[in-house]
């Protein structure tokens, strides 16, 4: 879709889809309320878009919390989304594999999907609302100090406990994904 814009069906369904979910998950957004969402969503089609490319690759967005008027949505399934698998960390990580390439980095699809990836601070809040990545390990934004040299930087839950580690951004595996932030 190079358009960014759903029919009225696929709204329908989204929409549909998202206020599910949100009534199953109470516990992720106290004291909002679905009308003000859809409301939101109903008039923001390219965020709408955007929402529905979060569950299109399996990320199972949610409403995490409301800040300076605008609802924020996360990837809340389980393990790190499915559909943005095998993903080296950006452009120049890409560039620079000389064999074996991935499809693409998880900087490019986050952006082509527009959505931003989660931060450490977001990932640490998103572990706080249930256990996520006990499998899988997500990519998170990299400080440029860290990117600069090479590195970038995931997260996974293991032995209840957060870790945030390091590897190369050229690397790329299957259970390394990374987990989207949509403010609407």
């Amino acid at each position: 879709m190079t358009d960014k814009k759903l029919s009225q069906e696929e709204v329908e369904n989204q929409l549909a889809i998202s206020k599910e979910r949100f009534e199953n998950n109470m516990e992720r957004h106290k004291g909002i309320e679905w009308s003000r969402v859809e409301e939101r969503l109903k008039a923001s089609p390219e965020k709408l878009w955007s929402l529905s490319e979060m569950e299109r690759t399996e990320g199972e967005p949610d409403v995490v919390g409301e800040e300076n008027g605008e609802f924020i949505f996360f990837d809340c399934s389980r393990e790190s989304p499915a559909g943005r698998k095998s993903v080296c960390y950006d452009r120049k990580a890409l560039e620079s594999r000389k064999k074996h390439k991935p499809e693409t980095s998880a900087m490019d699809m986050a952006e082509e999907m527009g959505v931003e990836i989660l931060d450490e601070a977001q990932y640490h809040y998103l572990q706080e609302l249930g256990n996520f990545d006990n499998k899988t390990s997500s990519w998170l934004k990299t400080p440029d100090e860290i990117r600069e040299l090479g590195g970038a930087i995931f997260g996974d839950f293991r032995y209840n406990t957060v870790f945030i580690y390091h590897n190369g951004a050229e690397s790329y595996y299957g259970v390394r994904r990374f987990r989207g932030a949509l403010r609407v």
